[in-house]
């Protein structure tokens, strides 16, 4: 599995904003996240249901939606 099979695309979910692995956590939210200064420990942490490849697959999913 790729990084970037982690991120769903639902119009169904969060009004078809990418998300990570079909839950309603958008990419947008995570990068808010890391851009407060959150740590990706601290973001795990505070949300059990997310891992740290989720959130290096969002980043990496901004990486390519910006290239």
């Amino acid at each position: 599995m790729s990084q970037l099979d982690k991120i769903s695309i639902d119009p169904e979910i969060c009004h078809g904003k990418p998300c990570i692995r079909g839950m309603r956590w958008p990419v947008e939210v995570i990068i808010d996240m890391l851009g407060a200064g959150m740590t990706i420990d601290q973001i795990t942490e505070d949300h059990p249901e997310l891992e740290r490849e989720d959130i290096m697959a969002s980043l990496n999913f901004a990486k390519l939606y910006l290239s």
